[in-house]
């Protein structure tokens, strides 16, 4: 079996959404996989034991109660441990409303009775019912609920001008950061001065609009790098770095070590936290 084969057979531990758009499992933390990058929504809740799951290079520790929201695209890795989860998957489509910022909650009382019952419920009906259109309405009515219940936990004061600004700006982001690293790109396309969308980012992240965008890059060249067998030159030029020699600058001066080491490091046995993004004060 070649590389690439096996990890993607290592890889896969939870159920694909399926007929319904909805799919549910229980997590299998038996063996330790490499980090991977899912096409759909994962919700993991914490029932039993602890145990660690690293989302993008961020290892969140999990107790009973814990419940983690990883988004399409993010690096996903499952350490082996013993925690034990419910876990909800649904296609990007299902959403209705904007995804809460918020990506973990420790749930407790009345929370957490609630949405062990959504969970529970959804896994139960999921088993239950052959597919059909109104066994796929009813499983996506339940999830709705349960995703309402989560924008409930996560509803704060509404968003000020600069929050607003910068939600629009990490939209752009998302999309053009392949294209373009340049701040005033983003600024003009928003209609905004680079010093209007610096002090909206500084308000919200303490970072400048050029270290969000670094950030950005430099994440997604992480993920590439620990999720894809694509080579170090493959994942500068589709970050728009033609010579490597760039790309290996930029990379060290923001992860602080090189794409080869941080390769090494994230395909190795979990051993809490993976190398992440290094805060600099440039």
């Amino acid at each position: 079996m070649s590389s690439t084969a096996a990890r993607q057979q290592t890889a896969i531990t939870f159920r694909p959404p399926g007929w319904a758009g909805v799919g549910t499992c229980a997590l299998d933390a038996t063996s330790a996989q490499p980090p991977v990058r899912l096409p759909y929504h994962v919700l993991v809740l914490a029932t039993a034991g602890h145990g660690t799951v690293e989302v993008d290079f961020f290892g969140h520790a999990c107790r009973p109660g814990t419940l983690l929201w990883i988004r399409p695209g993010q690096a996903l890795r499952v350490g082996r441990n013993g925690l034990i989860a419910a876990v909800v998957t649904f296609e990007p489509a299902l959403l209705k409303d904007d995804v809460p910022p918020q990506n973990r909650w420790q749930l407790r009382g009345e929370d957490e009775d609630a949405v062990i019952s959504e969970f529970t419920q959804l896994a139960v009906d999921h088993e239950r019912h052959a597919p059909s259109s109104i066994a796929a309405d009813l499983l996506r009515h339940q999830l709705h609920v349960l995703l309402l219940r989560l924008a409930l936990l996560s509803s704060d004061a509404p968003p000020g001008p600069e929050s607003r600004t910068y939600s629009r700006f990490r939209g752009l982001l998302e999309a053009g950061h392949p294209h373009s690293r340049r701040v005033e790109d983003y600024a003009e396309e928003l209609g905004c001065s680079v010093r209007t969308l610096t002090r909206a980012c500084l308000s919200v992240t303490g970072r400048t609009a050029k270290q969000v965008v670094d950030d950005r890059v430099s994440l997604e060249a992480r993920r590439l790098l620990a999720c894809t067998p694509l080579s170090v030159a493959e994942v500068g030029r589709h970050l728009g770095f033609p010579e490597p020699t760039n790309f290996g600058r930029f990379f060290h001066r923001e992860v602080g070590m090189s794409p080869g080491q941080f390769r090494a490091e994230a395909s190795a046995e979990p051993r809490g936290v993976i190398p992440a993004q290094r805060r600099s004060s440039d």
